[in-house]
C-alpha cells in the first residue's frame, strides 16, 4: 500500500503547474481529485477543452440556483460549484497529462471562468432586486464584477511569468500584445473565424496585463531580448527568492477562495 501512495505522488505533482503557485484546496483536494478526472477523461478521449466547456456549464448552472431563496436549492449551487472547480482543474491537468497544452486551450478556459462568475454576479443582483432592494446593487455589483476580473487578470500575468522564469512549466515563449497582434493580422475572419475570436479575446485580455502590470511588461521584454528563452540560474534563483512570498496572497484571493466566499455569504 505505501508503494502504491509513493507511485501516485509524482503522478500528481506533475500535474501541477508548480506547487509554490497552487493554492492550499488545490494542493490537497481539487488535484487530487482533478486528477482522477483527467484520467477518466483521457479514457475516453475527450479533450482538455470539452472538460473546460463542462466546467462552464457546471458553474453558470450553480451562479443560477443561487438566485432562490431556499437553502436547499443553494447547496446544490455550492455542489455545482465545486464540481466546477474540480473540472476546471481537471482540464488543466488533463493538458498537461496528454501534452496538450495550447493557447487555445488558455482563451476558452478564460472565457468559461468569466462565464461561471459573472452567472453568479447576475443571478446575486436580481435576487436582491427581486426582493425590492435598492438598484444601488447594480452598480455595487459591476463594482465588484470589474474588480474580480481586473485581480485574476494581475494574478494569471504575475503566475504565468513566473513559470516561466522558475518553473519552466510554461509556454515554450511568453506571450505580447505586440506578438498577438502580428499573429491576429495573419488570421481571416472568413476562413479562421473561431481563432481569430479566441485571438481577439485573448489580445485583449493580455494588453489589460500589460497595462495593469507595465514593470512587469518591462522585465518580461527585457529577458526576451537578453537571454532569448535561455533563462540563466543565477536569474532563476533572484526571482524565485524575490517573488515566491508574494504567492501566498495570491492564492488566498484566488478562485477557489472566491468560490468559497460565495458559498459562505448567500
Amino acid at each position: 500500500m505505501p508503494q502504491t501512495t509513493e507511485a501516485q505522488h509524482p503522478r500528481v505533482e506533475a500535474t501541477y503547474k508548480a506547487r509554490e503557485v497552487e493554492g492550499v484546496l488545490d494542493l490537497y483536494f481539487y488535484r487530487p481529485i482533478g486528477l482522477r478526472l483527467a484520467r477518466f477523461f483521457e479514457r475516453f478521449k475527450m479533450t482538455p477543452a470539452g472538460v473546460t466547456w463542462l466546467a462552464g456549464l457546471f458553474g453558470v448552472l450553480a451562479g443560477h440556483l443561487y438566485y432562490y431563496r431556499d437553502l436547499r436549492i443553494n447547496i446544490v449551487g455550492m455542489a455545482f460549484h465545486v464540481c466546477a472547480n474540480a473540472l476546471d482543474n481537471a482540464d488543466g491537468q488533463l493538458a498537461r497529462l496528454t501534452h496538450r497544452e495550447s493557447r487555445e486551450g488558455r482563451v476558452i478556459d478564460s472565457i468559461a471562468d468569466h462565464l461561471g462568475f459573472l452567472s453568479v454576479y447576475v443571478h446575486l443582483t436580481l435576487r436582491y432586486l427581486a426582493e425590492s432592494s435598492s438598484p444601488v446593487i447594480c452598480l455595487l455589483a459591476l463594482a465588484a464584477g470589474i474588480s474580480h476580473a481586473l485581480q485574476g487578470a494581475a494574478a494569471d500575468y504575475y503566475r504565468s511569468t513566473y513559470l516561466y522564469f522558475v518553473a519552466n512549466r510554461a509556454r515554450p515563449g511568453l506571450d505580447s500584445a505586440s506578438a498577438l497582434q502580428s499573429d491576429y493580422q495573419e488570421l481571416s475572419w472568413r476562413f479562421k473565424p473561431w481563432n481569430k475570436l479566441l485571438l481577439a479575446l485573448y489580445l485583449n485580455f493580455t494588453r489589460q496585463q500589460e497595462m495593469l502590470a507595465p514593470h512587469l511588461k518591462k522585465l518580461r521584454d527585457i529577458t526576451s531580448q537578453l537571454f532569448r528563452g535561455q533563462i540563466p540560474s543565477w536569474f532563476e534563483t533572484r526571482y524565485r527568492n524575490l517573488v515566491s512570498p508574494t504567492f501566498s496572497r495570491f492564492t488566498i484571493s484566488g478562485s477557489n477562495s472566491s468560490r468559497l466566499i460565495y458559498c459562505s455569504s448567500i
